[in-house]
């Protein structure tokens, strides 16, 4: 970020008023404007009115907790929201993920991660335009220039990073991309072989493309190998 440039804008959700602040002093002292919010209801609103750059949600909150906030904003909120979960608890990102987070980060979090895991949601959500590139798969149009995808003309709900794994196997069609190979390009560190995410947002993908889940005809799994996107229509 150049030194004109206002500082990004994140809001962080978290009950813990003590942690809440030695997170928000990091996170400014490395250039960002941060505010908190204890309340999950209050954070609901907040989210929808002040349209932060990103969301850091703390999954137990008073209130709301941090699934029904993820899930209540989603359809009014199209920035990164990264959800602090427990360490050991699989389900709880899984659920964060299908409910529309962007990224997960295990408690308790190093500051300097969660920094990291902020400026990569945050460079992905601030790429520039390239052009008018798009790719067409018979009813579908995939619009990179505009970050959008249309379904039969009609314009469907994408968070950032489902939009980012979409491009990404559609931009390969026609070639398997490993569960590490999405990994490594989407996040930037190397795949764990237990991470679900990918798995999670594939299953979100599917439907709004208007491919089936039970038996999928554009974006298939390849056993042991990884995904395929189906190339049955060209690029413009």
């Amino acid at each position: 970020m150049s030194s004109h440039e206002a500082p990004h804008r994140i809001l962080i959700v978290e009950d813990d008023q003590r942690l809440a602040e030695l997170t928000q002093e990091y996170l400014i002292r490395n250039g960002l404007e941060v505010s908190i919010e204890g309340d999950g209801l209050r954070a609901i609103r907040r989210i929808t009115d002040e349209q932060p750059d990103l969301v850091v949600l703390d999954l137990m909150l008073p209130g709301a907790d941090g699934l029904t906030v993820c899930r209540e904003v989603r359809s009014h909120y199209s920035h990164p929201i990264i959800m602090l979960t427990a360490r050991t608890d699989d389900m709880d990102q899984v659920l964060g993920l299908e409910m529309g987070a962007d990224d997960y980060v295990p408690k308790p979090v190093q500051p300097r991660v969660l920094l990291a895991r902020i400026r990569a949601q945050l460079r992905r959500n601030d790429k520039p335009e390239v052009g008018n590139q798009r790719i067409v798969f018979g009813d579908l149009v995939i619009d990179n220039g505009a970050r959008s995808v249309a379904l039969k003309e009609e314009l469907v709900e994408f968070t950032s990073a489902e939009y980012d794994l979409l491009w990404l196997l559609a931009s390969n069609a026609g070639r398997i991309l490993s569960r590490e190979d999405i990994f490594t390009q989407l996040r930037g560190i190397e795949y764990d072989g237990q991470d679900r995410s990918i798995d999670v947002r594939i299953s979100r993908i599917r439907p709004k493309i208007g491919d089936d889940p039970d038996s999928p005809r554009m974006i298939k799994t390849v056993r042991s190998k990884g995904y395929l996107f189906v190339k049955d229509s060209g690029t413009v």
